[in-house]
């Protein structure tokens, strides 16, 4: 297995945040950045192969990474393009580092331990979602029919969607035939919607699963609130585990 984080954003609704790095290196507490505690949370599963995908700031968050690589294989591949493009793009420029099972994050998500390891220990391929959550209005929402995801997307409503974070596992043939998909949309010229546009053009041949959260954290930063609320979550998980 092989670990995807996708950090080509220009993180803009971070106000001054992101001036001058990306929105990944965030300082969370206890001494992790965003970042940080994803290479921590990968370095404790054992899994060694990482693929981070930059845009602004990549030098610099190259320079970030290595305070916490210790004992992981980084590679990682810039999005020149990352002004004009989204990450579906990103994810076409890494593709021949991807061949394998594929735990894919977002590089401003926080999870917790539970969730990260529901993830790398499922059999099938999994996005996270959570039923307890009211449907959010801007951000993604995953459509269920007969138990498998059929969609992902902002514009999804109704009694089958539900709350879900860009948090993934995928087994490899699904990957495959996603990233195939990835690939025609680029050399189309879509390169500025979301992957998951790709995705929902061929999830009836895909085999994706929700995985329950069941309000355990795992949650994108997409503002300053978002950081300070996912901070306070944070904390108080570290302060009940230990660590």
């Amino acid at each position: 297995m092989k670990v995807l984080l996708l950090n080509s954003g220009v993180g803009s609704r971070m106000g001054s945040l992101t001036q001058d790095r990306a929105k990944c290196m965030c300082e969370l507490g206890y001494g992790y950045s965003i970042i940080g505690w994803q290479l921590e949370l990968v370095r404790r599963s054992g899994i060694d192969e990482v693929v981070i995908t930059t845009g602004p700031f990549d030098k610099l968050l190259e320079n970030h990474v290595l305070t916490y690589s210790r004992g992981l294989h980084i590679t990682f591949v810039n999005n020149p393009l990352y002004n004009e493009t989204n990450y579906i793009y990103s994810m076409y420029l890494a593709r021949e580092h991807l061949h394998d099972d594929i735990l894919l994050l977002h590089g401003d998500l926080v999870l917790e331990p539970s969730v990260f390891n529901d993830l790398i220990a499922s059999k099938y391929s999994v996005v996270t979602v959570d039923q307890t959550l009211p449907l959010p209005e801007k951000d993604f929402k995953a459509k269920i029919e007969e138990g498998r995801v059929k969609a992902i997307g902002i514009e999804y409503f109704g009694n089958n969607c539900y709350a879900c974070q860009p948090a993934y596992m995928w087994k490899n043939n699904d990957f495959s035939l996603w990233m195939e998909e990835i690939e025609r949309f680029c050399l189309n010229g879509q390169t500025k919607v979301y992957a998951e546009n790709a995705f929902n053009q061929i999830s009836d041949k895909l085999n994706l699963y929700p995985l329950e959260l069941k309000r355990r954290l795992c949650r994108e930063v997409d503002n300053p609130e978002d950081l300070k609320i996912v901070s306070g979550r944070f904390k108080e998980l570290l302060e009940k585990t230990g660590g």
